[in-house]
């Protein structure tokens, strides 16, 4: 039974239960004319009203919620395609960037190739396997990059393209105040 059916399985069973209460109510009460003698199954019929009651305004509830958090997940899945977007778009602004700065160090296509692969991460030896080539000659590429770009290593090279990126009030290291030694 599914979270829907349980709530309406319910209201119909308090309402049967209602209606049959009420049904031996009037009979006993026809029968002996006494209503206080009916106490028990009036008290009985008032709970599964009650119950009737409770029941309707938890599923009107649930279906509520349910609602909102259709909504919620449907604004949730926009935002997060417009956030897709617009990483897309940046990361494309910054592929072209890139671009253009090895052009100016006039990087060869192999020089490309590693430089990129070093800002994915990579070391020579997972570069080396990539591009089917030796860990040396990645090596040698490597400190050709460095040299035309007049960097002194990868780390230089990723802080040469990553500096702007960081959220303003972030200084570099070497800009930190120096303690005073005396």
């Amino acid at each position: 039974m599914d979270a829907m059916t349980r709530p309406w399985t319910s209201i119909a069973m308090f309402a049967l239960i209602a209606v049959l209460m009420a049904i031996d109510t009037v009979v006993d009460y026809r029968q002996n004319g006494s209503i206080a003698a009916q106490t028990f199954e009036i008290v009985v019929f008032a709970m599964a009203l009650a119950a009737i009651g409770i029941e309707a305004w938890q599923l009107s509830s649930a279906r509520s919620k349910s609602e909102r958090l259709g909504r919620e997940l449907i604004q949730t899945r926009a935002d997060a395609q417009r956030w897709s977007r617009e990483a897309q778009d940046v990361l494309q602004g910054l592929g072209v960037a890139i671009d253009r700065q090895f052009d100016k160090w006039g990087l060869s296509p192999a020089e490309r190739d590693v430089a990129l692969l070093q800002l994915k991460g990579f070391r020579h030896k997972e570069i080396a396997d990539l591009r089917k080539t030796s860990e040396r000659t990645v090596r040698q590429q490597a400190l050709s990059i460095y040299r035309k770009a007049g960097l002194s290593g990868r780390t230089d090279l990723a802080a040469f393209f990553l500096e702007d990126l960081l959220l303003p009030g972030v200084r570099h290291p070497s800009d930190a105040p120096q303690a005073d030694v005396g």
